[in-house]
């Protein structure tokens, strides 16, 4: 869905100041003072860390594309690994809001701080569809049709390009804002199989109801906003209710403050994938299974959390949470407080 442009800067320096006054001159040993003053300053100034920005020795992104397809005009990806060498664990999707360009988000060193934990590439992506008269319903969220396959082609040239043969075939976990996670929600449908975890956040239109089996055995949370449109929030509460009551390990997550926007989802999403990546990941390809029984039960009405084995379960839908620790993150968010 349509959305303010949420690839921003946290923090804008204005080093612009009043030239008006009347010029000054200088002999050669006060403008040699000057110059060394010039030079310390500089040194000085680019030691302060700024949000977003990379290190010298930070790893290079690398760009890539894919032509046009069925359901989709554009499809261009940035790839970015943390340094160190061996092999990969994964990669982490990140897509934008519609029609967005997310691909500076894999310049995002709080992103780049988890993917290095955990071993993982990060591929941030841009989608655009074709021009058509509801642009609001986007073509290319549908990814079977093209633009699924799109992301998995990429993957497969960025493997021979870094001689990481393992990003071809490897488990993904995805983050997305809007119709980011439409898209993550649509690519968990069409290959579960691929899918670690996966963000839905605040996005009103999608192309499957209720998932197969597969799709709801992967944890999932699904935020909406408290002030965002009724419609976004009643098409992902109904897509919760309707999964969850077929065994989806998914958790509806409402940030009451917050409207079209990103919010707290990045944040309570690392805390999530850091946890369910140590529970799904194993020494073979496959990803393994995680028993219903053994989460936590979160209660969004009552803002409670308790282990699924003692909770009485009310008749409204409850969340399912992996751990203890995403548990509280989780009943944090939802009542508005800081993550303890």
């Amino acid at each position: 869905m349509k959305q303010p442009d949420e690839t921003r800067a946290v923090a804008t320096c204005n080093q612009g100041g009043d030239d008006r006054g009347p010029a000054c001159t200088f002999g050669p040993m006060t403008s040699r003072i000057f110059r060394g003053l010039a030079l310390i300053g500089a040194v000085v100034f680019t030691r302060v860390p700024i949000a977003y920005a990379q290190s010298s020795s930070t790893p290079a992104a690398i760009d890539d594309s894919i032509p046009p397809g069925a359901n989709f005009d554009k499809a261009e990806f940035r790839l970015w690994m943390p340094s160190g060498g061996g092999a990969l664990k994964g990669a982490l999707i990140l897509v934008p809001g519609s029609n967005g360009d997310g691909r500076a988000m894999a310049q995002d060193t709080v992103w780049q701080a988890f993917a290095t934990k955990n071993k993982l590439a990060i591929v941030a992506c841009r989608f655009t569809d074709k021009p058509h008269d509801q642009n609001f319903i986007e073509d290319y969220v549908n990814v079977s049709k093209g633009s699924g396959q799109a992301l998995l082609d990429v993957l497969a040239k960025f493997a021979t390009r870094t001689r990481h043969s393992e990003l071809a075939s490897a488990p993904l976990l995805f983050w997305g804002m809007s119709a980011g996670g439409q898209f993550n929600y649509e690519f968990a449908v069409w290959k579960p199989e691929r899918v670690v975890a996966f963000v839905v956040n605040k996005g009103g239109i999608y192309y499957t109801a209720l998932t197969p089996r597969a799709t709801r055995n992967i944890p999932a949370l699904l935020f909406i906003g408290g002030k965002d449109l009724e419609s976004r929030v009643n098409t992902i509460t109904g897509l919760f209710a309707l999964n969850r009551r077929g065994g989806a390990l998914w958790a509806l997550t409402e940030e009451p403050s917050a409207g079209h926007v990103v919010g707290r989802s990045r944040d309570l999403a690392i805390v999530f994938f850091d946890d369910v990546l140590a529970m799904r990941l194993g020494e073979s390809s496959s990803l393994k299974a995680l028993d219903e029984k053994t989460g936590i039960v979160g209660d969004y009405h009552m803002k409670t959390i308790s282990p699924m084995g003692e909770a009485k379960l009310p008749t409204y839908p409850t969340a399912w949470l992996p751990t203890d620790r995403v548990a509280r993150a989780w009943q944090a968010v939802i009542t508005d407080n800081p993550v303890p």
